[in-house]
């Protein structure tokens, strides 16, 4: 549904995407991971058509970006970071307003369906301006849908809005999976674990990793975590008893114990108990600490700095 190849946009001597090639698939999300300024708007705005690329190609649902953009406009539902709303307009006759230039045939009935979809159809005849920020965000992606298109992009859906609004957002992101391949853009690291079924991470205009979460965990930090907490010793003593355990890679201070990280996937648990025992210890907890999409965001942001 959507395919990148290549993808390279430039201004001036300022090289905003580098060399992107990615691929979302019908009916998936796909979250586009990184910090501000590292070109995920940019991507975006080459995909919907609002802008060509200086080198590559991007294709969506068949068509050409560059040479069949107003097939890519048709085919694209748009929200952006900050939604272009018109203050005066009611939200039906917004929305309408947008069905109307997007060719809706019969689009009263389109409209009322999408309001009903966003949890809108009450506010219908309320002005724009009376609006929350959250309440916003929905209208735009009501403008988004109306046409029913089968891709759609969001660039940073929940920013500026309360827990609750952002947890309606992301509940309708996973509702528009149903029908749509969804391109979902963000930084909170969080919001991409939860709602995507593959991410793209990208820095500076390019791709450091991109795949599922869960395979993203296992091939970038294929050790195992666990974090240990130990009594009836200083701290120097536990840290340098687990340091010396076969399999053991790092040891680091967290909260009140230590975290390990083993070499590749051996299990140092029994050691770590017979040690503890020998040692006239006292082991107080030892449980797994599940690597997060941010670690191995941090992870790769870090290694692209050095």
């Amino acid at each position: 549904m959507i395919e990148v190849k290549n993808l390279t946009k430039r201004y001036g001597n300022h090289l905003a995407v580098d060399d992107l090639s990615f691929k979302a698939k019908q009916g998936e999300i796909l979250g586009l991971l990184g910090p501000n300024g590292a070109g995920k708007t940019t991507t975006m705005r080459v995909l919907t058509g609002f802008m060509p690329p200086t080198d590559g190609t991007a294709i969506i649902d068949g068509c050409d970006v560059v040479e069949d953009s107003m097939g890519v406009r048709r085919r694209v539902g748009y929200m952006p970071e900050r939604v272009p709303v018109y203050r005066d307009m009611t939200v039906q006759g917004y929305v309408t307003f947008w069905a109307k230039m997007r060719g809706v045939r019969r689009p009263k009935q389109r409209v009322l369906d999408v309001l009903e979809r966003v949890q809108l159809v009450d506010r219908r005849r309320s002005l724009v301006r009376s609006l929350s920020k959250g309440m916003r965000q929905r209208l735009g992606l009501a403008q988004a849908l109306v046409h029913d298109p089968p891709v759609i992009i969001l660039d940073e859906p929940t920013i500026g809005i309360d827990p609750q609004q952002v947890i309606e957002v992301r509940e309708a992101v996973r509702d528009l999976a149903k029908d749509h391949t969804v391109l979902f853009s963000t930084h909170i690291l969080s919001e991409a674990e939860q709602i995507c079924d593959r991410v793209v991470i990208i820095n500076k205009g390019r791709i450091v990793a991109q795949g599922k979460p869960d395979a993203l965990r296992e091939q970038l930090d294929p050790g195992i975590h666990l974090y240990v907490e130990i009594g009836g010793a200083e701290d120097k003593r536990v840290y340098n008893l687990l340091s010396k355990i076969n399999g053991v890679a790092t040891v680091e201070a967290m909260g009140r114990g230590f975290e390990i990280t083993t070499k590749g996937k051996t299990d140092v648990r029994a050691d770590i108990v017979r040690r503890v025992n020998e040692a006239n210890y006292h082991l107080l907890e030892m449980r797994p600490v599940a690597m997060t999409l941010e670690d191995i965001f941090i992870n790769l942001v870090e290694r692209e700095e050095v």
